[in-house]
């Protein structure tokens, strides 16, 4: 399982990367999104992804790696937002270095979460399909707007940010799988 934790560590650091740059070209204009608005967000992006494992075929010219890096992304941003609330003006904003230590902070929870359940599971993960992985996402995603649509209570299940935790652990898995491993090219 160090293995894991040191292609974590990879994925991580590429998402990290992206993240930063975005944040310069952008600044942090994404807190004025709610977090439902992340959420259908990082849906699109694995409806996607699934589009494509289904029919081979992509008319825009980005393959599912950087909509997976993308899900890892958006995911911790909508744990940001759940930490802090959402932006309601210019003001609000926040500076790009205290966005991206909130970010890693989420990922590095994440990755602690991900080497328990590791643990336990015995990496079952490594056997799944990718499109197994995208459809969890999805499921995932499913359930997070239910949770939304109920204003956030349940009576047994785990929150909002515990899927959100789950989300960027499958999607890593599958960077893991795509960019390390590289046994399946789409």
């Amino acid at each position: 399982m160090e293995h894991t934790a040191e292609e974590f560590d990879l994925v991580a650091q590429q998402c990290i990367s992206l993240f930063s740059k975005k944040t310069i070209d952008y600044g942090t204009a994404w807190r004025i999104l709610r977090v439902s608005s992340l959420t259908d967000q990082i849906y699109i992006k694995a409806q996607r992804i699934r589009n494509i494992e289904q029919t081979g075929v992509k008319k825009v010219d980005e393959g599912i790696i950087p909509e997976f890096i993308g899900i890892v992304n958006y995911s911790a941003m909508a744990l940001i937002q759940l930490e802090v609330g959402v932006a309601e003006t210019m003001e609000d904003l926040m500076p790009s270095d205290q966005a991206i230590s909130l970010f890693t902070k989420y990922l590095n929870q994440a990755k602690m979460l991900m080497m328990d359940k590791n643990h336990d599971y015995g990496e079952a993960w490594r056997k799944m399909r990718i499109s197994s992985l995208t459809d969890i996402i999805l499921m995932k995603l499913l359930r997070i707007k239910q949770i939304e649509d109920n204003k956030g209570e349940t009576l047994v299940s785990e929150g909002l940010d515990a899927n959100y935790y789950d989300i960027i652990n499958y999607a890593v898995f599958a960077l893991i799988r795509l960019l390390i491993e590289k046994e399946e090219e789409i």
